[in-house]
């Protein structure tokens, strides 16, 4: 449910759903998110989602703090049936060029490498938001036996397709970019495709992940 409506600098404001970070509440948002969109209210001209936060931007010549706050408040929305969340498998090569952080994993958490690999590829993932780079998806919840905190020395380059864990999440790398999360894999997927004007991005705010172990022949030749 929605808490609070703030003011958020000069021509934004941020729906507050609490502090609970969890498929629930983040429904919610995503809830908010999606008929917004659709609404395509006058002077809104970005909407962000996060896990319990939106973040609305809008155009000071058309609309104000105070009139868009009540435009919202007033707004009734319709829920979002849990059926036209998209299903969404996405292959990952976890052979040791493309798993960086698997051994270290191993030893933090006392798990078998094995048992890691099985703990992450049996679990329906569900995407909270996209962010910090274009389209990069971050899915949780992970299973508690294998979460762990982000490396004490952030990488320079992850590498594109890169999948990382840390805490209750994962995440997809879809560009080469800085980052300090375990990665355990590769997916040869594009996540973000800016070829495609219509639908660059693969894995929307609702939508459920599940990934599938792929060898390394495999690998390469969905990557051709």
């Amino acid at each position: 449910m929605l808490k609070n409506i703030s003011n958020l600098g000069d021509a934004a404001l941020y729906c507050d759903f609490g502090d609970q970070i969890n498929i629930e509440t983040n429904l919610h948002v995503i809830k908010y998110f999606k008929n917004l969109q659709k609404l395509n209210l006058k002077g809104i001209t970005n909407i962000t989602p996060s896990y319990n936060k939106l973040i609305i931007s809008f155009d000071l010549s058309i609309i104000n703090y105070e009139n868009l706050k009540k435009k919202i408040k007033n707004l009734n929305f319709k829920e979002i049936e849990k059926n036209k969340s998209k299903i969404i498998k996405i292959p990952i090569c976890i052979d040791n060029e493309f798993s960086l952080d698997l051994n270290r994993l191993s030893k933090k958490l006392k798990i078998e490498k094995d048992k890691i690999i099985q703990s992450f590829i049996n679990k329906e993932y569900f995407c909270y938001m996209t962010g910090f780079i274009a389209g990069m998806p971050f899915l949780g919840d992970i299973n508690s036996n294998i979460r762990l905190e982000r490396l004490e020395t952030p990488r320079v380059k992850v590498p594109k397709g890169s999948v990382g864990i840390t805490e209750q999440f994962c995440n997809i790398y879809t560009f080469e970019s800085p980052g300090g999360w375990n990665i355990i894999g590769n997916t040869p997927i594009k996540i973000f495709d800016k070829s495609n004007e219509e639908n660059p991005i693969k894995i929307n705010p609702g939508d459920r992940v599940i990934f599938c172990e792929i060898n390394k022949d495999e690998y390469f030749k969905l990557n051709e």
